[in-house]
């Protein structure tokens, strides 16, 4: 059978769109295409007014959002069933593992237990995760996910990120490092 250009290039393009649909694939390319999330701007920062918000810890202690008040916190909302979210998972496990005795890490899930505790093991992640317990503060709302916020010791939120990032980028750990001063 002899194949013609028009014919050559739509076999291209079809299995182009197999690989991008193709779940592991489709991880890959979200990672290569994420950048380091920008800092909000200082006009469009707001101060987190409500703390008074409960989680449920599946791998770690119950919390009471009041805990965290006057420390550096870093809050993800994610699934295991979301692409992006399992794209910037490696990032965020580097960044967990340098910040944890530093940073309050908060990552929240409407998934049981044993469905995070398998994807975690296959994936050799150890993250503090939660489910909600009460309502969430109106300004971590997010009708997507990832949603990732990063939150200075005064409540403001620094990082307002919707969607997949590199968070183990060196302008979040500069970030990091000047908010924990």
């Amino acid at each position: 059978m002899k194949f013609n250009r028009k014919t050559i290039s739509n076999i291209v393009f079809v299995v182009i769109i197999g690989l991008l649909l193709y779940p592991p694939t489709k991880v890959y390319f979200i990672r290569l295409v994420s950048f380091s999330p920008s800092t909000t701007t200082e006009e469009q920062r707001e101060e987190l007014v409500d703390y008074n918000w409960k989680l449920k810890g599946l791998n770690t202690t119950n919390i009471d959002f009041n805990e965290t008040k006057n420390k550096v916190v870093f809050v993800n909302f994610w699934a295991t069933w979301c692409p992006p979210c399992i794209a910037e998972m490696p990032s965020i496990q580097k960044l967990y593992e340098d910040y944890k005795d530093k940073v309050q890490f908060i990552f929240v899930s409407n998934e049981d237990w044993t469905t995070i505790d398998v994807f975690y093991k296959n994936k050799g992640y150890d993250l503090p995760t939660y489910n909600i317990l009460s309502k969430v503060p109106d300004q971590l709302v997010s009708n997507t996910i990832p949603a990732t916020f990063i939150l200075d010791k005064n409540g403001t939120i620094m990082v307002d990120k919707r969607g997949p990032a590199d968070w183990n980028s060196n302008k979040i750990r500069i970030l990091l490092d000047e908010l924990l001063q």
